[in-house]
């Protein structure tokens, strides 16, 4: 009964610890601990002690990590044991000024020597490469590739993907750190490789045993992404784009808790001929920067060139911070013009010279991190808005991308909105306007107020299958998915439940839906997976193109901005622009309108994503 009640208070400690509250949480964990022993009691005292490292209460985990050392050396050598030892050394490992390397190493030789004589390969794997692990803090080089080698000899036959990568990702920082490039890097690649084979089981994982995007599976591309700049292989570049391309992958599958996503890589040319690929990738001491760019004689050849910029990661992301501050406010083009120029010379200054030779027309970004919660149209040269010059495009990655043009289509728009206020959200007065707008342009179906309920809106959905799907009403991107949201009149659509109803009207549409614009919708600010969550949005609901507002803007400015953007839009069968160019032009009209005095405020926000042409 003690242990039941135990892991009951356990489960809430987990829970409160979760939900950001330590203190309950560590309540939880004493009374836990308190009512029973052994191994369980143990590991109850190391949630607790992670809580103390984690929230900087060194002085108090001391004292909890001495009796933790203490009662390890009691235990039997049972699995429970045994994985009681791995997990305090894996904790540790995260904490260097805690570690005692002797006693670590001790204590994982012990487990390794007792998983053999239970034989479980698995968990003799786990304990040797984390003794692997040990020895490689201490730069003892040979010993933890002799140890890290005989991990993966362990791991490997019996399909034990979710500890193999880590040890081919160890194996590949050790042979780095003894200068063989090659090797490290066919390591490093084993490791991508083997993720890729996990996506559905690490993507469907409980939230408690899924590996962590932040601490393991984004260093191995980005680290990757390092070696291979670092090395002379003919098709690095190509190489490296493709490890990026395969990290918005794979974050978008923990973002939906699901590999919901299918990769069908597509070649640029086929899509258009005038645009350039541009990755940014933020490593720890460099923006590297690497474009597909059409020849000036030949657009349909293209060459991969990488270009750095000597900035740290760390760099960037305090410049986007204050950046997206400012942007988020009216009236603040001085103090945002500054950063927008610096953060121009950072990202496309070594670049401009080459896009001028080229025949380019479009900017197409696959975005980095925090780099997503910005816009790219209000990069500035010291002269003039980076829209001015081109069209701008986002998309996760060519992977995702269709070739299909809007063109192609006669189009139509199902239109919901609200204009009135809702518990917890304002009213939209321009809504009604910004609909209006659409409903001069193109043939459409309307949802406005207490008639966009969520019932409605799935039933007439698929009903009335339109190639353009409008929703103006206050949305949400958030940290994951469940954050994620758009709002009716009586509820809160996620975007898994968003998805849903956009891929019921699939069934009775002859097409795919063409394009899907969120108004009045914003990312939250500070957090850079919210902006995924944008592209997440975008991809999951099936549409080939999404335009979106990573900020709320001024609700007038934003009405006038759709009303000349579906204009554009209905003309685009006898003016042959593209999407992207009609957004263009929509933000344009704002910009060079001069009750807004050019602030990026006002027009900046919208973003498209996916397919522009």
């Amino acid at each position: 009964m003690n242990d039941a009640i135990a892991l009951a208070q356990l489960s809430l400690g987990n829970l409160a610890y979760g939900q950001d509250h330590p203190q309950a949480a560590a309540a939880f964990y004493q009374q836990a601990a308190d009512r029973t022993s052994g191994s369980l009691r143990v590991q109850i005292q190391l949630n607790h002690l992670k809580l103390l490292m984690q929230t900087q209460q060194a002085i108090a985990a001391r004292p909890l990590l001495a009796q933790i050392q203490q009662q390890i050396e009691t235990l039997s050598g049972n699995r429970e044991s045994i994985e009681v030892r791995i997990n305090l050394a894996q904790l540790m490992l995260d904490r260097p000024e805690t570690l005692d390397l002797t006693w670590m190493a001790q204590s994982l030789a012990l487990a390794a020597q007792q998983a053999k004589t239970l034989g479980d390969p698995r968990l003799q794997a786990y304990a040797v490469g984390s003794l692997g692990s040990i020895y490689e803090r201490s730069q003892q080089w040979a010993a933890a590739e002799q140890l890290t080698q005989q991990a993966l000899q362990l791991a490997e036959p019996i399909n034990a993907g979710e500890i193999t990568y880590l040890w081919q990702w160890q194996l590949g920082r050790i042979l780095k750190a003894q200068g063989d490039i090659d090797a490290a890097t066919v390591a490093y690649r084993n490791a991508i490789a083997t993720i890729q084979s996990l996506r559905t089981d690490l993507a469907s994982a409980n939230p408690e045993v899924q590996f962590s995007f932040r601490d393991t599976v984004e260093p191995i591309h980005r680290q990757l992404v390092e070696l291979l700049l670092q090395s002379d292989q003919p098709d690095r570049l190509k190489t490296a784009r493709d490890i990026i391309e395969a990290l918005q992958l794979v974050e978008l599958d923990n973002f939906f808790r699901e590999a919901c996503l299918n990769a069908n890589p597509a070649q640029i040319d086929q899509v258009d001929q005038r645009a350039a690929v541009i990755y940014p990738i933020l490593l720890d001491d460099q923006l590297a920067i690497i474009t597909s760019l059409p020849q000036p004689a030949n657009p349909a050849q293209r060459d991969l060139q990488y270009y750095r910029t000597p900035v740290s990661r760390s760099q960037v992301e305090t410049l986007v911070t204050t950046l997206r501050d400012d942007l988020d406010q009216q009236n603040t083009l001085n103090l945002s013009l500054p950063k927008l120029q610096q953060m121009y010379d950072w990202l496309l200054r070594p670049i401009a010279a080459d896009l001028a030779k080229s025949p380019v027309e479009t900017l197409v970004f696959v975005l980095d991190g925090a780099l997503r919660s910005i816009p790219m149209a209000a990069l500035h040269d010291g002269q003039q808005f980076l829209i001015e010059q081109y069209s701008i495009a986002l998309t996760p990655g060519l992977q995702l991308l269709s070739p299909r043009s809007l063109r192609q289509e006669k189009l139509g728009a199902f239109v919901a909105g609200l204009s009135a206020e809702r518990p917890g959200f304002p009213a939209l007065p321009s809504v009604e306007r910004e609909i209006q707008a659409v409903q001069t342009e193109l043939p459409n179906r309307v949802l406005l107020n207490q008639a966009f309920t969520s019932a409605a809106f799935q039933n007439q959905i698929a009903a009335i299958p339109l190639p353009i799907v409008h929703l103006a009403t206050h949305g949400k991107f958030g940290g994951t998915a469940d954050e994620t949201f758009i709002l009716t009149w009586d509820s809160k659509l996620t975007v898994n439940q968003l998805s849903t109803v956009l891929q019921s009207g699939e069934l009775s549409r002859e097409k795919p839906l063409e394009l899907l614009v969120l108004s009045a919708c914003e990312t939250a600010a500070g957090d850079d997976r919210a902006a995924l969550g944008l592209a997440g949005v975008a991809v999951r609901s099936g549409a080939r193109s999404t335009v979106a507002t990573l900020w709320q803007i001024n609700d007038q400015a934003a009405a006038t901005l759709m009303g000349k953007f579906y204009n554009q839009l209905a003309q685009i069968n006898q003016t042959d622009i593209s999407k992207a160019e009609a957004l263009r032009r929509a933000q344009l009209a704002i910009l060079r309108d001069p009750q807004y005095e050019k602030q990026p405020y006002y027009w900046a926000a919208f973003v498209l994503i996916g397919n522009w042409t």
